[in-house]
């Protein structure tokens, strides 16, 4: 199985590109936000590869972070989800944005991405829970805050936000809204309050 690949890139397109490694051009589908993060043509690449082979055909999927190798083998790991919809499930949030809305349970977000109705929506929060790759799983939860309060202060992190802010935003929606508020609600306010006091 192709696991890597690195060559000069020959073309580009949102769905794909072609990678030419010693005298061999493949053909490696891709997903929109590796699409934006590829050089322009004739530069160096290195693509992190998923080798998908079927009795038809051998499909190769590419990536330039592992993180998003590694949602994208979650996705296609449930059943009913195949290499296309995750490539587009892919295209239209980031891995981090996936994290967090299976993390919140927000089917909503999740039904933005195209080809995600509300029932596959449901299956994807269900099956990719404790799935997905996180910016530090392993950090200690922040002092202070209830279970649920370092879950959401960990995905704030997760999405670029500082510990410190993430944390004081969240203790301010908490305070709030009350100890018993839903994460995905105080998530929400917490963004609220970040957005305001970044502008």
């Amino acid at each position: 199985m192709i696991a890597r690949l690195r060559g000069t890139l020959l073309e580009r397109r949102p769905d794909q590109a072609i990678l030419e490694v010693g005298g061999v051009g493949y053909r490696v589908f891709i997903s929109l936000n590796t699409f934006y993060e590829l050089p322009e043509p004739g530069r160096e690449l290195a693509l992190l590869v998923h080798t998908n082979v079927r009795e038809d055909a051998i499909h190769l999927y590419g990536f330039t972070k592992a993180a998003e190798r590694e949602a994208f083998q979650a996705l296609i790991g449930i059943s009913g989800v195949g290499p296309k919809l995750a490539l587009a499930i892919l295209s239209g949030l980031s891995v981090d944005d996936l994290w967090l809305a299976v993390r919140a349970r927000d089917a909503a977000r999740l039904t933005k991405a195209p080809g995600v109705g509300k029932k596959t929506a449901g299956r994807l929060i269900v099956e990719l829970e404790g799935k997905l790759p996180q910016a530090d799983p392993s950090a200690p939860a922040p002092a202070g805050l209830a279970p649920m309060g370092a879950d959401a202060v960990s995905a704030l992190v997760n999405l670029g936000y500082p510990e410190p802010a993430a944390s004081k935003a969240v203790a301010a929606a908490f305070q709030e809204l009350g100890a018993e508020t839903a994460l995905e609600v105080a998530l929400r306010r917490a963004l609220k309050l970040l957005s305001k006091n970044l502008a």
